[in-house]
């Protein structure tokens, strides 16, 4: 269901928590230094990748914060399934009912928007999860997103000449996760993957560090 929001002015009113989310970018000045800057790394789990016709089940995130990962902090919903695909279970494990508590798609996108504020966002293969979060606000007649994104697979490959292994094909998460050491924690639930991805992103940028690159908002954001 597409929501049509109104009001007598310009036949066109936002809801409040949009309104809320998009006052975090009216005054948005040049980026914070990066050692200063609250990152949300987060993952979605879904009935597929078609980005129009598959659905998300669950959002999961963490914030990193001074090269901290803040797991007191953490965020995770799970939605209810407007469409279920029964063979996808089996990777997710999120069955169409159980006892998992779930929330509509409109509950759970104001939940993540209070959660990620104007913050940078990190995910592993960003498009997709990208893709999926504005597929669903679209759904509710909402904008895309605004925050600025790293992707930590883009990021990875970019930085090959000091992280590189000769058998990375697809820089899958398994495959960074391998070569950086990372261990694997509940692996294709979105909290897990988000935690995994905050350990590679900080693991990286250690790297680099070491390396005495020049690691600025360039580097990170233009991947």
């Amino acid at each position: 269901m597409v929501f049509k929001w109104f009001n007598k002015n310009n036949n066109e009113h936002l809801p409040e928590f949009w309104r809320r989310y998009l006052s975090y970018f009216k005054n948005a000045n040049k980026l914070p230094p990066i050692d200063n800057t609250r990152f949300v790394v987060f993952d979605t789990e879904t009935t597929g990748f078609d980005i129009d016709r598959d659905r998300i089940l669950s959002i999961g995130a963490v914030t990193v914060e001074h090269k901290t990962i803040a797991v007191n902090n953490s965020f995770e919903v799970y939605l209810d399934q407007e469409i279920f695909k029964p063979e996808t279970v089996k990777i997710h494990g999120i069955l169409k009912r159980g006892e998992l508590d779930k929330i509509s798609e409109l509950e759970a996108i104001e939940a993540f928007l209070d959660y990620i504020k104007g913050d940078t966002l990190i995910a592993h293969h960003a498009w997709f999860d990208y893709s999926m979060i504005n597929s669903l606000l679209k759904r509710h007649g909402l904008g895309k997103l605004k925050n600025e994104f790293i992707d930590t697979a883009k990021l990875f490959k970019k930085s090959k000449h000091i992280i590189y292994h000769e058998n990375l094909k697809n820089y899958s998460l398994d495959e960074l996760a391998s070569e950086l050491n990372v261990q694997v924690i509940d692996r294709h639930t979105a909290t897990g993957d988000a935690l995994m991805t905050a350990v590679i992103f900080l693991k990286i940028l250690s790297r680099l560090k070491s390396k005495n690159e020049n690691l600025g908002w360039d580097y990170l954001l233009k991947t």
